[in-house]
């Protein structure tokens, strides 16, 4: 199935645990794995602590790596101004397993499931989300 997250782009974290989470109850699925993968290269999933000083201490790092000012190469050749979140997103996953247990996503305490958006627009994200039993 396809989930369409919006996204404001320039840092934007997005929290997909709960839809995630509401898809796979729909799905009546108890035991498996629930694959995710995002279709772009600005992007990425990371699995981290949902935790306000967390999220702006990972802004920051980001913003240090690849500060949107900055001179980069893909800027002059596509004029696309976004030479930085491509940059940014390589450190970031393109696809997350997670596995099911009793029809819940087995993650620790502390784990969401976050989208972050490095744009700088903002977007109509697809998710391709593809859960599997296991029996």
């Amino acid at each position: 199935m396809i989930l369409k997250i919006t996204t404001k782009g320039f840092g934007d974290f997005f929290n997909l645990t709960d839809l995630v989470s509401q898809k796979l109850t729909e799905s009546k699925i108890q035991n498996g794995l629930a694959i995710l993968f995002l279709k772009g290269t600005t992007a990425g999933f990371l699995i981290i602590e949902n935790e306000e000083g967390h999220l702006n201490d990972l802004k920051k790092m980001f913003e240090e790596i690849a500060p949107p000012e900055k001179e980069y190469r893909h800027n002059k050749k596509w004029q696309d101004e976004n030479g930085d979140a491509h940059l940014k997103s390589v450190f970031l996953k393109n696809d997350l397993v997670i596995p099911v247990q009793g029809g819940k996503l087995d993650l620790g305490m502390w784990q969401s499931i976050f989208l972050i958006d490095f744009d700088h627009k903002p977007r109509e994200r697809e998710v391709v989300l593809t859960i599997i039993p296991i029996e």
